[in-house]
C-alpha cells in the first residue's frame, strides 16, 4: 500500500498554527494530501513575497488587501475578490500595498511547507 501524506479531515482556524515567516508574512497550512494543498498567507503593509518559482501549479484568491503582483513579466494590482494562476516554474512574487490575506492552492502539495 502506498504511503500517502495527508492532513486531518478538518482544520479549524483557531486551532491551526500560524508560521511566522518574518518580514511581515505569516502562513497557515490547511488541508492537503500528496496532490493538493490549501494555504493562507497573511501580509502586513509593505511585506514582500520575494520573486521565486516552484514546480507546483498555484491558484490564489485575494481574501483581503491590495497587492502588486508579478507573474513572469506581467505586473498588476490585485484586490480583495480577485485571483490569479501561476503555472509551474514561472517566476512570481508580490508586494503588499494594504494589509491582506492570500488563499493559495498548490498542486501537488508543497512538501517544503510541512517541514
Amino acid at each position: 500500500m502506498d504511503n500517502i501524506t495527508q492532513s486531518l479531515l478538518y482544520q479549524f482556524e483557531k486551532e491551526t498554527h500560524w508560521h511566522d515567516l518574518g518580514n511581515g508574512i505569516k502562513r497557515q497550512v490547511f488541508g492537503y494530501d500528496d496532490k493538493i494543498m490549501l494555504v493562507k498567507a497573511l501580509f502586513e503593509k509593505e511585506a514582500v513575497g520575494e520573486l521565486h518559482q516552484h514546480p507546483h501549479s498555484q491558484v490564489t484568491y485575494v481574501e483581503s488587501g491590495v497587492f502588486e503582483m508579478t507573474i513572469g513579466d506581467d505586473v498588476r494590482l490585485i484586490r480583495a475578490g480577485d485571483g490569479y494562476y501561476v503555472p509551474p516554474h514561472v517566476i512570481h512574487g508580490c508586494r503588499c500595498l494594504e494589509p491582506g490575506m492570500l488563499v493559495d492552492a498548490f498542486s501537488p502539495m508543497r512538501e517544503d511547507f510541512l517541514s
